[in-house]
């Protein structure tokens, strides 16, 4: 199964979930939910993380957070990583404790991150485990509406600073208990599963990656950015293959070198999943059976041919990816 495309850049909000193993609990006892927190810190430093809200369920738990490098992937996966090992060290068990990998929704600026912590913290309250929010101790609430204290590295002024007023605190909890009616609407800003924003924002997103191919087995990246350039794509292999990109188009019979660059570039757009069999043989004057006979072939001659895979490597980082 590919690993889900992470759209990763400086500064990004994020909204992480990531749920036990068949659901099962990840905390045994508050013990755990303290090393939990304690490796949410450590992550938080090590990987200049900034972390907004958190909530931590039964089987599952909620952040908020900002990266301050292009690192969101490095991260979690050193923080399920450290969090499972100590886990299961204490309670003398192996295997893995989170179900696959996190989700995460790329959240468009801080004025969105302040409604999913609203959503965030309500979770406790949703899922019957208390009657009163101020009762749950494991989330980052109390901190945010009655001034407790909380972690060294939760960051709580950028929430607050959207609450204007004598007593910012007070009025964030008036906004959590006046949430319930607002909740669904926030969902109606998700875009392709994976941005919560405006379409504007997914259009800036589209900007920042546009020399990304897409990759046919990540949907989710095709959906949001879209189709590449075939002439923009032929004229980037060119700077690969050193050589004319006309000579690709039409139905030219090739030969040697040749035939192998352009098999590269079919097997390429094949992968990269934009493209229909039949738009890829439009552009090298073949049938769409011809693609996918080539597109297998090349799969399997990258797996044995060092040649193939180096040129097919560097194809790969002229385009990012």
């Amino acid at each position: 199964m590919a690993r889900p495309w992470r759209i990763d850049f400086e500064g990004a909000y994020y909204h992480i979930l990531s749920r036990g193993n068949e659901r099962r609990e990840i905390f045994y006892d508050d013990t755990d939910r303290g090393s939990f927190l304690d490796v949410l810190g450590e992550m938080s430093e090590r990987f200049n993380v900034e972390i907004f809200a958190f909530v931590l369920m039964p089987n599952h738990y909620h952040l908020l957070l900002r990266t301050l490098e292009a690192n969101l992937s490095r991260a979690m996966q050193w923080f399920g990583v450290t969090y499972t090992r100590r886990f299961n060290n204490r309670h003398d068990r192996c295997g893995h404790l989170f179900q696959g990998r996190f989700r995460s929704l790329l959240v468009e600026n801080d004025a969105y991150a302040v409604q999913l912590s609203l959503y965030i913290h309500r979770n406790p309250l949703r899922a019957g485990l208390v009657r009163r929010l101020a009762d749950y101790k494991w989330s980052s609430y109390p901190v945010y509406a009655y001034g407790r204290k909380g972690p060294p590295w939760l960051r709580t002024d950028l929430i607050l600073s959207h609450f204007k007023g004598k007593d910012p605190r007070k009025a964030y909890r008036e906004k959590v208990q006046a949430y319930a009616d607002e909740e669904k609407r926030l969902w109606e800003s998700l875009r392709h599963g994976m941005i919560l924003g405006s379409e504007k924002f997914v259009e800036d997103i589209r900007g920042r990656f546009a020399d990304v191919p897409v990759n046919r087995e990540k949907p989710e990246q095709k959906n949001v950015l879209g189709k590449l350039d075939p002439a923009k794509i032929l004229a980037l292999a060119s700077k690969v293959f050193h050589w004319d990109p006309g000579c690709l188009e039409g139905s030219r019979r090739l030969y040697g070198v040749d035939r192998e660059n352009r098999d590269l570039v079919v097997y390429f757009l094949w992968r990269n999943g934009a493209y229909r069999n039949a738009e890829i043989g439009r552009i090298f004057g073949m049938g769409y059976s011809s693609v996918s006979h080539i597109a297998r072939r090349m799969k399997e001659e990258i797996t044995k041919n060092p040649s193939a895979a180096a040129k097919y490597e560097k194809l790969e980082e002229q385009f990012k990816m």
